[in-house]
């Protein structure tokens, strides 16, 4: 067999695999369809999109959730994170919903030399919620959220502050990102 003959194999299988997928999805689309999952009444709904949840567009049912402060420079960037994606950077609507967060943080060193320096850390953010109702005061849901970033460790003292400060930024702002999704989820089925 050519080389040619190996490709042309290669490049079959990649097709037939891809003709497989789009028959498997087109057969749940119509499933879907015949089903009336479409229609809003249960099944599949749109997430980002403009459809109305409770009688409020996405956007506006997240930003009836005050954030409550969280204390430390984290916490801090993980509420504001937060805000600016309920709100999106605009006013925030009466709060109906508080969303309660308590972080706890960790440094683990990894790639650790003969000398006991570490070469690199992986920060650690574990952040539990509580989403309360403030018409009854119940909790709505709960859970936690994790958010994880490396960085590398050199001989500067500043590089090191400014290296771990950037790997606290990016664990915060892929926390917020998480609970902004899970709040959509939560919102889209609670009244």
């Amino acid at each position: 067999m050519s080389l040619a003959d190996g490709m042309r194999g290669r490049v079959g299988a990649r097709r037939l695999k891809y003709r497989t997928g789009l028959i498997s999805t087109l057969g749940v689309a119509m499933l879907c369809a015949l089903s009336g999952c479409g229609d809003g009444s249960a099944g599949f709904r749109p997430l980002y999109g403009s459809a109305s949840l409770g009688g409020a567009a996405t956007q506006e049912k997240l930003a009836t959730v005050d954030v409550a402060p969280i204390p430390g420079r984290v916490g801090q960037r993980i509420r504001n994170e937060l805000i600016f994606q309920t709100t999106g950077g605009g006013k925030a609507q009466t709060p109906q919903y508080r969303l309660d967060i308590a972080i706890r943080e960790s440094v683990v060193s990894t790639l650790v030399m003969v000398n006991g320096n570490a070469g690199g850390q992986i920060y650690s953010i574990e952040a539990s919620y509580n989403l309360i109702r403030l018409s009854d005061k119940t909790v709505v849901a709960s859970g936690k959220s994790y958010g994880r970033a490396s960085f590398d460790r050199v001989t500067s003292i500043f590089a090191n502050v400014e290296a771990r400060q950037d790997a606290e930024n990016r664990a915060a702002a892929s926390i917020g990102e998480e609970l902004r999704t899970r709040l959509l989820a939560i919102l889209s089925t609670t009244a």
